[in-house]
């Protein structure tokens, strides 16, 4: 009996080494088992943080008094928010919210020291961007309690024509738009629509010519009449429209299931959409190209999925990561994707307003499309 379990117990070890050896064989296989974790580590530690770094904020001082100075004083000693602006009308609001240039703009009415002096209330106005929820609710308590420290600071003397010790000097009079409840789920689940179909887009391009390899079919495809172009566009076609049919299945889920209404044009989201799959396809397409074999073009591909959705703005605003980050963005076609989805569906925004975000998925398609068909015919060759 003792002999039979070592026996047994030397075969699981031998199987184990062999596995071992098998897995640290190759170079590339040693660097997948670390570069992930390390990148995936580091990426969710800068970019997928919710904690106020970075709030930029525009105002609106209609009072120009020394209250009203004394409180924005409060809010620009913070390190927290950074006035972009100082505005002149209320006409000014939007620009700054639709740009995305401010996460929020408050607003001071003219008699606001009048009303401190006469110990009335003062209402002060915050207009938040809801399309990012998540912030614009922490940044909106931040607020709150910063003008909770200047209420406690106020002397008796504001407070001497009736109002109550109890009683706020100073209150908040929120307004969210496109997102009046902040509710997280209306920032969320329409980029889901260019997020999920994106997983699975990138995934079939990827495996196109790979499992062609794999299944030895390729060099078969190969002696045909096709050109190189010709292979590349049949590739490409499918996977675009698979992407196409699953972001519209979660486009029919998130309009009527959860209800939430949509301000823009179809047609426009659908053009936005397929820009976006064409250069998603030209990246996948890529992948698949420098694959020779399935396992491969899955392990890239699952290599690049993480990094495309930490660095697109899906669960943090791009502002928010470092400047480094920043940059590597413009490589992401997802954040322009979403950029695109977020500004039809939510904000109701026409061509006018998104055909910025056309552009780098233009040029990433304009990049990648090529390159992978340059990487066709060098193998070919």
């Amino acid at each position: 009996m003792p002999s039979s379990f070592v026996a047994t117990m030397a075969q699981i070890g031998a199987l184990i080494v062999k596995e071992l050896r098998a897995i640290l064989k190759e170079p590339s296989s040693r660097a997948i088992l670390l570069a992930p974790a390390l990148l995936q580590g580091l990426l969710f530690g800068y970019g997928a943080t919710y904690d106020l770094k970075h709030v930029p904020y525009a105002v609106l001082d209609q009072s120009r008094s020394a209250a009203s100075i004394a409180l924005l004083a409060r809010l620009d000693g913070t390190g927290v928010f950074v006035r972009d602006a100082t505005l002149t009308s209320s006409s000014q609001i939007a620009g700054e919210i639709d740009a995305g240039k401010a996460l929020m703009v408050i607003g001071i009415p003219s008699d606001f020291e009048v009303r401190l002096a006469a110990g009335q209330r003062a209402p002060l106005q915050v207009i938040l961007d809801g399309r990012n929820s998540s912030t614009a609710g922490a940044a909106s308590a931040y607020v709150g309690a910063i003008v909770a420290g200047y209420n406690a600071t106020l002397g008796g003397d504001a407070r001497s024509g009736g109002t109550p010790a109890n009683t706020p000097a100073v209150t908040i009079e929120r307004r969210a738009w496109y997102n009046p409840n902040l509710e997280s789920r209306w920032n969320l689940m329409p980029a889901l629509i260019a997020a999920l179909s994106m997983i699975q887009t990138l995934l079939l391009a990827a495996l196109s010519v790979a499992r062609e390899r794999e299944q030895g079919t390729f060099d078969q495809l190969l002696v045909t009449p096709l050109t190189p172009m010709q292979i590349l566009i049949g590739k490409a076609l499918p996977a675009i429209l698979v992407g196409l049919l699953q972001s519209t299945i979660i486009f029919l889920i998130i309009r009527f299931w959860f209800g939430i209404p949509m301000n823009g044009s179809v047609g426009l989201l659908y053009l936005g959409l397929l820009t976006f799959n064409i250069a998603v396809v030209g990246v996948g397409l890529s992948i698949s190209a420098l694959s020779m074999s399935m396992q491969q073009a899955m392990l890239y591909t699952f290599l690049l999925i993480m990094p495309l959705m930490l660095l697109s703005g899906l669960l943090t605003p791009v502002r928010n990561m470092p400047r480094v980050l920043q940059v590597a963005t413009y490589a992401n076609p997802l954040r322009f994707g979403m950029s695109i989805v977020r500004g039809v569906y939510l904000e109701g925004a026409g061509l006018a307003e998104v055909w910025p975000a056309f552009i780098p998925l233009f040029v990433l398609a304009a990049v990648t499309l090529p390159l992978a068909a340059w990487l066709f015919r060098n193998r070919m060759s």
